[in-house]
């Protein structure tokens, strides 16, 4: 027999959790996440799944109003599923990013939670991607809005981003404010030759349509790329619209295209031709330039990014005399950054593509005291790894969203460096290994900072000094 759904009244939200849901607490002390409210909201809710001491559920009214309810400024908000928060106030984003980062240095690290800094705000709330991917689809979704007017719906295909929940159909997206308006011409152009020409939109059930993805990338010195992504080889009607892009935006410093027959959408096994420009756009962060391919890894807000690399390099307290390893370094963003403060700096990480950049952008930057390997952290990390390179002064650790693999920390704890610091997207996994670090290690500050307003997302900098 189901389980018979719950109503839940008058229930307080009280703060934000994963995925743009919202969270509140019955007075039996129930968790409730719920989808659509913001804190602040009183809601009737149904709950639809329960598992232990948590439930989902959904709002059946709204008692009353947030009075940290904004105006979302996105036309598609609600719809396309991008930025869960824009009906949110900043400063009460902020607010509860700072608390969801206390939360775990006090409830899974087990710390002073009084060693959370203020969260580091982002000075631009819109505009501050410097990477979208956009889809094409031959089924487009299709608004409430659109469903309850009177208009005939005629559009053939959409070009935007996925709808949740509805893995073959696309929001169609006129604005996105998330990127330099620049974006939003770009995409709209090619939607409208596309729509003239009668250019076929990729189905993704039918696995058959030549345009499949696009993405576009810009960098602060206002340089941009655009890769077309087509599911399959008409050169014709590819070398038709890669010219019409060259002879309508001069701008372009970088016009790409891809072959992509696979199932999925990944271009990283895909080469990539180059049709106009440079294979690569330029970012500058300080005195470090980056060499930006179509398949680099880079973090997705360079303003921000700028002042999480300034926190990383205070907090390691870095000297002339210093050796550095960077764990999950990327393209070597971070590595290179630092790498004029110190003696020596050694990058590893997994993916090798990301390699291959970190040593194209040190030739590029004429660093001649950074190293770079490819592999898993956990295996290349060992005592003939610390033999050749020398033991650490400094560790700097960036990992994946799961943080860090038991062998690593028990790998750090034998290491003893004298310092770590530890980046991390996912306060949860980051409190976790801070609470096993601290067999030997102190930590002294966690700093968050914002680097993508309107979602729950949140980076945290959190500063280790071994135990004397």
């Amino acid at each position: 027999m189901a389980r018979k759904k719950k109503p839940v009244q008058n229930l307080l939200i009280t703060g934000i959790a994963d995925k743009g849901q919202a969270v509140g607490r019955t007075t039996e002390g129930e968790v409730i996440f719920v989808d659509g409210a913001v804190p602040g909201d009183v809601v009737d809710v149904l709950v639809i799944r329960k598992k232990k001491s948590l439930s989902q559920a959904i709002v059946t009214k709204f008692i009353s109003y947030s009075q940290k309810r904004v105006k979302p400024a996105c036309r598609h908000f609600g719809v396309c599923g991008g930025c869960k928060w824009q009906h949110l106030d900043y400063e009460t984003q902020l607010h509860h990013k700072f608390q969801t980062v206390k939360d775990s240095i006090q409830r899974i690290a087990r710390l002073n939670p009084d060693i959370v800094l203020p969260i580091v705000a982002c000075e631009n709330i819109f505009a501050y991607r410097n990477k979208l991917e956009y889809s094409f689809s031959s089924r487009r979704w299709i608004t409430t809005e659109e469903i309850s007017g009177s208009d005939i719906i005629d559009k053939p295909g959409a070009l935007g981003f996925h709808r949740p929940g509805s893995f073959d159909k696309i929001v169609d997206i006129e604005q996105c404010l998330l990127q330099d308006d620049f974006s939003n011409i770009l995409r709209n152009f090619v939607r409208a030759f596309a729509h003239k020409h009668e250019f076929s939109f990729y189905d993704i059930r039918a696995q058959q349509g030549l345009l499949r993805n696009m993405i576009v990338r810009n960098t602060t010195l206002n340089e941009w790329m655009l890769i077309m992504i087509f599911g399959y080889d008409d050169q014709e009607k590819i070398q038709w619209i890669m010219e019409q892009l060259i002879v309508s935006f001069p701008q372009l410093s970088s016009l790409s295209y891809v072959i992509n027959t696979k199932v999925n959408d990944t271009i990283f096994d895909r080469d990539v031709i180059t049709c106009y420009g440079a294979p690569y756009i330029v970012e500058q962060l300080n005195d470090v330039k980056y060499k930006i391919g179509p398949k680099s890894f880079f973090q997705t807000n360079p303003t921000q990014a700028l002042k999480l690399f300034e926190i990383a390099r205070n907090m390691a307290e870095l000297k002339e005399t210093d050796n550095v390893y960077d764990l999950y370094t990327g393209l070597g963003s971070i590595a290179l950054y630092i790498s004029s403060k110190v003696k020596k700096v050694i990058g590893i990480e997994e993916i090798p593509e990301a390699i291959e950049d970190a040593k194209i952008n040190m030739e590029f930057n004429g660093i001649t005291n950074a190293a770079f390997y490819s592999g898993d952290v956990r295996t290349i990390l060992n005592d003939d790894f610390v033999k050749t390179h020398g033991s650490p002064d400094v560790v700097i650790s960036d990992p994946p969203r799961v943080g860090m693999h038991a062998d690593v920390i028990r790998t750090l704890l034998e290491l003893e460096a004298p310092r770590i610091v530890y980046i991390s997207c996912n306060p949860a996994t980051q409190a976790r290994d801070l609470a096993l670090l601290n067999e030997k290690y102190e930590t002294l500050s966690v700093q968050p900072v914002d680097m993508f307003p309107h979602t729950h997302h949140i980076e945290s900098v959190a500063k280790l000094k071994l135990r004397l």
